[in-house]
């Protein structure tokens, strides 16, 4: 009889793929419109538009030294199934807009509709022991170490990030910009409650 408290590798290897795929097509909408977003994500998005860059190898190259720290601080586990993750994440969009071409989307609903494909696909991860990496790795170690939470951390970054984005994204972009991120951070806000979902 399995323990209901804890996932088989199974159900890891198909949360982790789910999020994987809702990750990739909610990034795919992301750089379709031009939005801008937060934390690795954002910095990944910034760096490919005024760099000419590919999103896929700016975003891993970033995630790379967050690897080793989550190594460090949550173990090889976590590490190892957040390297998958963030691989399988940065092919799957380099090859996305091969098979799903996107015409012209109303911007209100774009950004509400990345928002929600991204939190759940964060959601989905981290409930099977991984993550998407990023600024949410130091992020978590600041609250274990210094009780910073890990919100406040990732909304100094945010507001970094977004500062920046004004200086190259029109008002509008960078308002629908901020609906889309918004809507992430309220979803993960809202559904990301250890005490309600207790399974390993």
């Amino acid at each position: 009889m399995t323990d209901p408290r804890r996932h088989t590798l199974l159900e890891d290897a198909q949360g982790i793929a789910f999020g994987i795929v809702m990750a990739a097509l909610g990034i795919h909408i992301l750089t379709h419109m031009g939005f801008a977003t937060g934390q690795t994500t954002g910095l990944a998005v910034l760096l490919a538009y005024t760099g000419n860059l590919p999103f896929s190898q700016v975003y891993f190259t970033l995630n790379l030294p967050f690897l080793a720290l989550g190594w460090w601080h949550f173990g090889r586990r976590f590490a190892l199934r957040t390297l998958i993750s963030t691989a399988a994440l940065s092919v799957l969009t380099d090859i996305l807009p091969r098979w799903m071409v996107l015409g012209p989307m109303e911007p209100a609903f774009a950004a509400l509709l990345f928002g929600i494909l991204f939190g759940i696909a964060a959601l989905a991860v981290v409930r099977h022991g991984g993550s998407f990496g990023g600024f949410s790795i130091p992020a978590l170690i600041l609250q274990d170490r210094f009780a910073i939470p890990a919100g406040y951390s990732q909304l100094a970054v945010d507001i970094v990030l977004f500062s920046a984005a004004a200086l190259i994204l029109p008002p509008a972009t960078l308002l629908w910009s901020f609906l889309g991120a918004a809507t992430y951070s309220l979803f993960l806000a809202i559904n990301h409650r250890r005490d309600r979902y207790i399974a390993a």
